[in-house]
């Protein structure tokens, strides 16, 4: 598939744009405490969205900077939040041209006033405060650690004629669906609708509907893909400062609860409620996730990538959980692909 020619807003090209990363190592011994004295002091077992997993570090970090760096040259400031602790790749950086590009944002920064949730260990309560990073470009785009950039990417392909891009697709609601409003009649009937609500795994496409919901979309909502995501400051800014109960709300849950809104879908519902959203899905972005596919699945979806001109992004999800062989194929591939913080850092000395 040939890629169109999109116009470009020049304007819109002079104008900053940051990238803000999430990440945390769940292997600090620090982190590691501070969630047990919680859980123990709330006398409840570890709950699935507390899972070890959840916060495990496999040095995907290392590649989502890289990747930015080598590929969104255009970036002012790549910002990592996190919870007391440094990456590796700081000390990397220092010395270089890029040691003052790369930051460190402890949550208290950006939940100053709102200590009395810290310390949290919920990736929406913590991505719902990205916007309070002092001196934030409007324009940012949002990542988890596990994304990497895999071919090279422009301020218009995030944003256009003061625009968000969006990528996904319109879905109906599950509960306008007529299986799913039987289902939700049979369980209510029974009195089982609150408790299997209260067990219920945390589902992406759920806290979704939960953020169209919000802000006034019942019938279909967007259902996005996994990409970065493009934001802008002051949405979140007007919003909370008009709904200020909203944010207490969100950010109050320690762990990801299905009552949340995401915020990812918070951001393209308001911006599409505001008439401010492009829906573009032309590039595209290949979804790993090692621990559930064949080595042979693995090989084929990687060569596909390497061939499609429309697949600039990677989602890596639970390497950590994965067969060695699987973790090598994908880290051999990294390598060539994006290549280490050292060797890009070689690079540009030479």
């Amino acid at each position: 598939m040939k890629l169109k020619k999109l116009p470009v807003n020049e304007d819109a090209m002079q104008l900053p744009v940051d990238a803000v990363i999430t990440w945390v190592d769940g292997a600090n011994p620090v982190h590691k405490a501070k969630l047990d004295a919680y859980l123990a002091s709330i006398g409840g077992a570890r709950p699935r969205s507390a899972c070890a997993t959840r916060f495990h570090s496999s040095g995907e970090i290392d590649y989502c900077v890289t990747s930015l760096l080598r590929f969104a040259p255009w970036l002012r400031t790549i910002y990592i939040v996190t919870d007391a602790q440094t990456p590796d790749l700081i000390d990397k950086l220092k010395g270089t041209q890029y040691e003052d590009k790369v930051k460190v944002i402890d949550h208290k920064i950006i939940f100053s006033g709102y200590e009395q949730y810290l310390p949290t260990f919920n990736s929406m309560s913590i991505s719902s405060m990205l916007w309070r990073i002092p001196d934030l470009s409007e324009r940012f785009l949002f990542l988890n650690d596990d994304f990497a950039l895999i071919r090279a990417v422009n301020i218009n392909d995030f944003y256009r004629n003061n625009s968000v891009i969006l990528r996904g697709s319109w879905r109906k609601m599950s509960d306008r669906k007529i299986i799913n409003r039987l289902l939700c009649r049979v369980k209510c009937f029974f009195g089982m609708s609150n408790q299997l609500r209260k067990k219920e795994r945390v589902r992406f496409v759920g806290v979704q509907e939960q953020s169209a919901k919000l802000l006034g979309f019942h019938e279909r909502y967007f259902q996005l893909a996994h990409n970065p995501h493009p934001w802008l400051r002051s949405s979140w800014e007007n919003y909370f400062n008009a709904n200020p109960q909203q944010l207490n709300v969100n950010i109050g849950y320690k762990f990801r609860s299905a009552e949340q809104f995401v915020p990812e879908g918070f951001s393209a519902h308001y911006e599409l409620k505001q008439h401010n959203a492009v829906i573009d899905n032309q590039l595209k972005t290949l979804q790993l996730k090692p621990a559930e596919q064949s080595l042979r699945r693995l090989k084929n979806k990687i060569s596909g990538a390497n061939v499609s001109k429309n697949t600039f992004f990677v989602c890596i999800q639970n390497f950590e959980q994965a067969p060695q062989e699987s973790q090598t194929i994908i880290t051999d591939w990294l390598n060539s692909r994006v290549g280490s913080l050292e060797d890009f850092l070689g690079s540009q000395s030479n």
